[in-house]
């Protein structure tokens, strides 16, 4: 799950430079995707985080 969230990480990263640079047109569809990536950024920040609480759990 670190890894998808280093990749999505990234991936928002690129996206924003898209952005800035206006490399896009209509760039509402890449506000459609910054938004997505960075809810699947929270789920997973959440379900590290979760797995993390349970690990320490079963220690």
């Amino acid at each position: 799950m670190k890894v998808c969230l280093k990749e999505l990480r990234e991936t928002r990263v690129w996206l924003l430079m898209i952005e800035r640079a206006n490399l896009l047109n209509p760039a509402s569809k890449l506000e459609l995707l910054i938004d997505e990536n960075n809810e699947l950024i929270s789920i997973f920040v959440k379900s590290v985080s979760t797995a993390k609480q349970k690990d320490k759990r079963t220690s």
